[in-house]
């Protein structure tokens, strides 16, 4: 035991060496570089994190000789397996692979991996070892849920960067298209990682998609509407109508801020808000600005006073309706619900119905983000926050891909710049590198009172503009849209939030995920949904006595909808009413990349 606790400390002090390596390295940089060679706090907390996550298992593996001993004896009965299977593929006989990758799993798919025998034993070794390590990290003892799952996710980002996939000289594939090409793939990819850096000025991210077949307001976010109202926060859009008549209510949508609006607006065909002007809406939406250090100070109560609260009023002067429809999606709705609670403090009713799409109102399970929820986290974000006065919109798109890092990570790393391939042309993907800057104030209230302490469902706990606010006080009919595989907004967590919210609840549950499961127009007959009107204690007993739906969740949404629009007028045009317009949509907001908005 007195071996064990000395290799143990051994362990520690490499890890510590580690950090302060790091530190080191970062003063030398400042001394080099100035600010430009600056490593954020983010960057070394989440370092820090790491090197203890690893310590932990080393310490773990040192702790647990038996549980070693045990999983070591596993390890070597695979491995054997592995080398009678080598044998017979030497003798000319065909066997199962001992390992094979997951059905999702792409990084092995090409023939080359199990045509060449050395690359066929390298890639299930490899599997085979990822998973001993994987399994071991997830049976570690006395570890709350929170800290399993930090340890797993850390455990897994190491044994992705360890592929052989994504190394020139251990994956086959790349070695043919390398002679084949006579090496040019290579001379291609090494262009594309030097536009991609030059993209991405201070921050690298992987090229995702053909960024040159795309341009807002061109072939994305094209429905045809104008800016009619803005402030130092965002801009709102009136779109122009399609139908001789439509709702007497107005449709106001609050997207979320940490990607831009036109997720709702990629293509004409797929555009839920394209279909919504089809159907007689009158639309409006809020195209959020980009900040940058300028607008540091502004918080979660800016962004509902100068967000939903400026846009209500913006949309009565526009149509001379005082009450309307509202949909919040992700984050946006999110803060629709700060909103309608505080309106419903002040004695005020201007919203008719509430649509939430993949929204968080109860924190409890945060999802695949869930990892970097912590006090020790949180508090290396604030200190960089303080410096730069936003967090970089780029930065939180590399760690969301972080989350599928395989899918959004290493398979655009080997086909770029190691088959020197370019990335597809796909409008999904230019959106989410499309990203937007968060302000520092606002953004740590987001991190500290949503995330870490769950502080909206709380009742009277969390004071926004005066007010404390209750959820179960809104007494708004609201239609809770969730989606079976979302990882950002997981389904039975916002099943939560609607259970918070007052008022007649519906909640409906699609299939896919974050983007698809909510951009599902009918025309694709994908998915499906599923209903119940019953909303009960429990998400799987919800989900257990629901019934199942084919195609899309919007003309269902629409006849909900119908009990809130009233009857029919002519159709509005955007500056037909009291406000003015400034400009076609869709505005210059949305146009601002995020590294220029960092520069104001």
């Amino acid at each position: 035991m007195f071996g064990l606790d000395t290799l143990g400390k051994a362990v520690n002090q490499l890890v510590t060496s580690f950090e302060t390596n790091v530190r080191q390295g970062q003063q030398h940089l400042e001394k080099l570089f100035g600010d430009a060679g600056v490593m954020d706090d983010a960057t070394l907390s989440t370092l820090t994190e790491m090197s203890d996550a690893y310590r932990t298992m080393a310490e773990d593996l040192l702790l647990h000789p038996l549980r070693l001993a045990s999983a070591e004896l596993d390890l070597a009965r695979t491995y054997l397996g592995l080398g009678y299977y080598t044998l017979a593929r030497l003798a000319g006989n065909d066997r199962p692979p001992v390992a094979e990758p997951e059905p999702d799993d792409r990084r092995f798919q090409a023939e080359d991996w199990h045509r060449h025998l050395p690359f066929d034993v390298l890639h299930q070794a490899y599997l085979i070892n990822s998973r001993a390590f994987l399994s071991w990290a997830e049976g570690m003892e006395g570890l709350p849920q929170a800290g399993r799952d930090q340890m797993l996710f850390y455990a897994r980002q190491l044994t992705s960067l360890l592929s052989p996939a994504n190394f020139p000289a251990t994956n086959p594939e790349v070695l043919r298209i390398t002679w084949e090409r006579k090496g040019v793939n290579l001379v291609d990819g090494g262009r594309q990682l030097i536009e991609d850096l030059r993209q991405n000025p201070s921050l690298f991210n992987v090229g995702m998609t053909d960024r040159s077949a795309f341009e807002v307001g061109r072939n994305l976010a094209t429905t045809p509407g104008k800016v009619v109202f803005q402030n130092e926060l965002m801009q709102l859009i009136q779109y122009s109508p399609t139908t001789e008549t439509v709702s007497k209510r107005p449709l106001l949508i609050v997207p979320p801020w940490i990607n831009k609006y036109y997720i709702l607006d990629l293509t004409a065909r797929n555009s839920f808000i394209q279909w919504l002007v089809n159907q007689g809406q009158t639309v409006f939406i809020i195209s959020w600005r980009n900040p940058g250090p300028s607008l540091r100070d502004k918080g979660w109560e800016d962004y509902m006073e100068l967000g939903p609260l400026a846009a209500m009023d913006a949309v009565t002067e526009a149509t001379g309706e005082e009450r309307m429809n509202a949909i919040g999606y992700c984050i946006g709705g999110t803060l629709l619900g700060s909103t309608l609670a505080w309106l419903k403090k002040k004695g005020r009713d201007p919203v008719v119905s509430a649509t939430y799409l993949a929204t968080l109102l109860d924190f409890s399970d945060p999802g695949g983000i869930g990892v970097f929820i912590n006090d020790h986290s949180i508090r290396g974000i604030e200190r960089m926050l303080e410096r730069k006065g936003y967090l970089d919109g780029r930065a939180m798109a590399f760690t969301f891909n972080l989350l599928r890092e395989n899918e959004l990570f290493w398979s655009f790393w080997t086909n770029n710049y190691l088959k020197g391939q370019k990335p597809a042309a796909f409008d999904l993907l230019y959106w989410n590198t499309d990203g937007t800057n968060l302000p520092a104030r606002m953004h740590s209230f987001y991190l500290r009172q949503m995330y870490l302490n769950n502080r909206l469902v709380q009742p009277d706990s969390l004071h926004l503009l005066g007010e404390s606010i209750n959820l179960s006080e809104i007494d708004v009919p609201s239609f809770f849209l969730s989606a079976r595989q979302d990882h950002i907004a997981k389904w039975k967590t916002t099943y939560k939030g609607a259970l918070a919210h007052g008022g007649d609840v519906r909640f409906v549950l699609s299939g896919s995920g974050h983007i698809a499961g909510v951009i599902n127009p009918p025309y694709k007959e994908k998915y499906g949904y599923w209903t119940n009107d019953t909303l009960v204690p429990e998400s799987d007993a919800w989900f257990d006595g629901s019934e199942h739906h084919p195609g899309s969740w919007w003309p269902h949404w629409l006849e909900w909808l119908a009990a809130f629009t009233e009857e029919k007028v002519p159709a509005r045009k955007p500056g037909d009413g009291n406000l003015p317009v400034l400009e076609d949509a869709p505005g210059s907001y949305v146009k601002v990349k995020a590294a220029d908005a960092a520069k104001q």
